[in-house]
């Protein structure tokens, strides 16, 4: 890679790093705050605080892994940092992931109307539907764990009995592509979820207009307005998520991934993280008055520094 691309590829790492901390911590402390006001707190604010708590966590994890690799391009991967790193990255990125999900089921199980029997029910038990997709998520998190930390120790014993270089190598790039093919397979169940949402998400708001129109009722009602606002929030989530599934995906064709497209892969990767939080501050309306408040709190206090520096 160029060191004009690797150098663009650190700043927009850099940028979307500080972006999403600032988005992700701003959502847990306004809702932590508003907790403790309240002494209460709901179930979306419950999910945000926890999506946001694990974004941040993942967006260290990548910074932190990309900025070891930055420094030591020559570092030799002993199966002690492999399973290390492996294991950090699928605990950081299957919560980030797997949570964001979960919002956007209890987005749609909140506004979605269908008068199917199975979706009444899951409707009406709306906290056990979150809490058994949540622990459905932590099987999946073992499996992935037990299925890849596996294959790490087969190639530490086949990497001990091997002496050639080339063979070594060999084995190297296998077991990164065998790793990267694994994430981005169980990355795929929540992805193949909001893609079921959103298009469940469609045909609602389908329906809803069809019956607004044989009742002879405006087009923005509270419920048809409730219906474009979950798309909006979910097709942005789709946009983001799908450029963070082909960046794992494509990491499963790219050769020798540690030396040459690591800070690219990490700069497409906490895309996802940072800037649909940003997306989430905008479509909440306790998080976006939260954060008009803080805009004019910052430029008041803008304004009073100028007059403070002109005064004799």
């Amino acid at each position: 890679m160029d060191i004009a691309i690797q150098n663009i590829c650190k700043a927009t790492i850099i940028v979307e790093f500080i972006i999403g901390n600032t988005a992700n911590g701003f959502i847990a402390l306004v809702i932590i705050i508003d907790w403790v006001k309240r002494r209460k707190i709901s179930s979306v604010d419950q999910i945000l605080t926890a999506l946001a708590i694990s974004r941040i966590n993942m967006l260290w994890s990548v910074f932190i892994i990309s900025l070891i690799y930055s420094l030591y391009p020559d570092l030799e991967m002993t199966v002690k940092m492999v399973r290390m790193e492996n294991n950090t990255w699928i605990l950081a990125n299957h919560f980030s992931i797997w949570l964001a999900t979960i919002l956007s089921i209890f987005y749609f199980l909140k506004i979605a109307n269908f008068s199917n029997s199975i979706f009444l029910y899951l409707k009406w038990r709306l906290k056990k539907v979150i809490s058994v997709t949540l622990l459905l998520s932590l099987v999946f998190l073992f499996v992935n764990i037990l299925v890849i930390n596996i294959h790490i120790d087969v190639w530490a014993d086949e990497s001990k009995k091997s002496f050639s270089y080339s063979s070594t190598s060999n084995n190297c790039t296998q077991v990164f592509r065998f790793i990267f093919l694994t994430n981005t397979m169980f990355t795929l169940i929540p992805f193949t979820v909001s893609l079921i949402i959103f298009t469940l998400l469609i045909f609602s708001l389908l329906t809803h207009l069809k019956n607004m129109w044989y009742n002879v009722k405006g087009t923005r009602d509270p419920s048809t307005i409730a219906h474009i606002n979950a798309l909006q929030t979910v097709v942005t989530f789709l946009l983001f998520y799908t450029v963070f599934f082909l960046s794992l995906a494509t990491q499963v064709w790219v050769s020798q991934f540690i030396e040459k497209y690591n800070l690219f892969f990490a700069a497409a990767i906490i895309t996802f993280p940072s800037l649909h939080s940003c997306v989430l501050i905008l479509r909440n309306s306790k998080l976006r008055q939260a954060s008009l408040l803080l805009l004019w709190w910052l430029r008041c206090r803008s304004r009073s520094r100028d007059v403070d520096t002109f005064v004799p």
